[in-house]
């Protein structure tokens, strides 16, 4: 077996991939990847967010029994060193190059992610002026409809960090792809960059992520679907969502009085029995 570690670059990297190809040896290439990162991603999804805890826990634990406690070890292995990795150069979109490094995406889909560079040219393009929005409008959002390993917004976050604009306090990132497992990875990345905000697992076709409010801050999807990261549940990002929810509910208040009198104006004509029955006819 040639060895995974010749085909990336770094020294994270590296150790990833000669983790990655020790677990290989019992197990599937697709399999080792995707349960590295669907657990690290409920590691992260677990101490924030305890509505969905129990559920992903079991699910976590189905795919640990499939691993010896030698092989559980690599997996730790290989999540320290994502956070080092990225410690070391946000700048990058990390998982998506090992994914693409490792050649999973000829196993699985035939997933191509678009690469970094691209992805960063196209944010430079689009940010025009962002400290100037966050002024006129409290904060901003970003969103990838279909975000793979979440290439794009971490892009995103880079052109916001060059132009001196705190993402974590002024920018929410929406992500939202059919498929779990990139879904994952780009929960990672932004989890680990600070980015406020959640991942949609769904089809955007179909069930494109939409919200309560009129800023995407409160999703409507399935809460197993969707997946908050830390910094979302910090206190600037708890307080936008509590006035949003005021809004709501004063905005549907104030139309109150219009509904009541929608209601007692019936588009039917009815009389009334002598036994004070309705009769539409």
């Amino acid at each position: 077996m040639s060895s995974s570690a010749q085909l990336v670059r770094g020294g994270h990297q590296k150790n990833i991939a000669k983790s990655f190809d020790r677990l290989c040896y019992r197990h599937s290439r697709w399999n080792v990847w995707s349960d590295f990162v669907t657990m690290a991603a409920i590691e992260i999804s677990n101490v924030v967010d305890h509505a969905n805890a129990e559920h992903r826990t079991q699910i976590y634990h189905g795919m640990r029994k499939k691993y010896s406690d030698e092989e559980y070890v690599e997996f730790g292995n290989m999540f320290a060193e994502t956070v080092m990795g990225m410690e070391e150069n946000l700048d990058q979109d990390f998982l998506g190059e090992m994914f693409m490094a490792l050649e999973l995406s000829n196993d699985y889909k035939g997933q191509f992610f678009t690469p970094y560079s691209v992805c960063r040219m196209m944010a430079q393009i689009n940010s025009t002026d962002l400290q100037a929005h966050i002024d006129e409008k409290g904060w901003i959002s970003a969103s990838d409809p279909c975000c793979g390993a979440g290439a794009l917004l971490v892009a995103f976050a880079n052109e916001c960090r060059r132009q001196n604009v705190n993402y974590h306090n002024s920018v929410l990132f929406v992500a939202q792809d059919i498929d779990m497992i990139v879904g994952c990875m780009c929960y990672i990345q932004l989890s680990l960059m600070g980015c406020p905000g959640y991942v949609v697992i769904d089809n955007t076709i179909t069930s494109p992520s939409i919200s309560y409010d009129g800023r995407g801050l409160i999703p409507r999807q399935n809460d197993s679907n969707v997946w908050f990261t830390p910094f979302y549940f910090t206190e600037i990002w708890h307080w936008r969502r509590v006035w949003s929810q005021m809004d709501m509910i004063f905005s549907a208040a104030a139309k109150a009085p219009e509904i009541t009198e929608m209601l007692a104006e019936p588009e039917t004509e009815y009389r009334v029995t002598k036994k004070g029955q309705l009769a539409f006819f």
